[in-house]
């Protein structure tokens, strides 16, 4: 592998193996000179996306690695890997995330908050050591609109009446952990963004139809993907530390 090529790792739950983790995946390997590393928890479907984005004859190159950010050992036999393999990564895509559906009450908090914070942020804090060999590190943490406060205290807003507590609760507390790890990481060369996707389909809410398109209303999740990608070619550094989608930045 040539020291110029891109390392990227994209991070599960919703996983590599679908949603917005798969199409940025997707989008990513149709760059030249880049190499994808698919994180999934359960590597048996990380396996079957492997295979299918590797059909598509891809311009980068890919490769699976099992990760469950609910599970310190996966998370340190993660790092170890990737370190033996690479020694270091010049792009982490932060996108593990719940809405925990079918729960309620303290099992749904405690999931959400499992995922969405403890996991990303733990996740984050053992590959950062690789990202600062890295000589243009990226670190993108996928947040939501939702997580706005700016956006939830705006009647005029389409966030204001959204529900999804729990989950918007996760997302602010991500946006905060992403400005606290600008303000650390910022000297050191690494931009840190948190990107938000917007409304894609994904198995973020449940593996049913009606779940996956949100009754409908959700997008090609290829366009957070485009949208990823535009962050790590660079076309987004003078955003870094920065709530942005993929067309402008957003209100914390």
């Amino acid at each position: 592998m040539s020291e110029k090529c891109p390392i990227s790792k994209v991070s599960p739950r919703a996983g590599a193996n679908s949603g917005v983790g798969y199409a940025t995946t997707q989008v990513l390997v149709t760059h030249p000179n880049h190499h994808t590393i698919m994180g999934c928890r359960d590597v048996e479907k990380g396996q079957k996306a492997l295979s299918e984005v590797q059909s598509t004859d891809p311009k980068g190159t890919v490769s699976l690695l099992q990760l469950d950010v609910e599970d310190d050992a996966s998370i340190t036999k993660a790092v170890d890997s990737v370190t033996q393999q690479f020694n270091r990564i010049d792009v982490l895509v932060s996108n593990a995330g719940t809405a925990a559906p079918g729960t309620s009450g303290r099992t749904q908090l405690n999931q959400i908050f499992s995922i969405n914070v403890f996991g990303a942020m733990l996740v984050s804090e053992a590959f950062i050591p690789l990202l600062l060999k890295s000589d243009r590190p990226y670190l993108i943490q996928v947040s939501s609109g939702l997580g706005s406060m700016t956006q939830a205290t705006d009647p005029q807003s389409p966030y204001y009446a959204a529900p999804w507590d729990e989950y918007r609760m996760s997302k602010a507390a991500l946006n905060m952990m992403t400005v606290q790890m600008h303000k650390r990481l910022q000297s050191r060369g690494v931009r840190v963004f948190a990107f938000c996707p917007g409304l894609v389909r994904s198995n973020l809410r449940g593996e049913g139809e009606a779940a996956v398109s949100a009754q409908g209303r959700a997008g090609d999740p290829l366009e957070s993907g485009r949208g990823v990608l535009g962050i790590v070619l660079g076309e987004r550094d003078d955003e870094a530390g920065r709530f942005i989608n993929k067309d402008s930045q957003l209100a914390w």
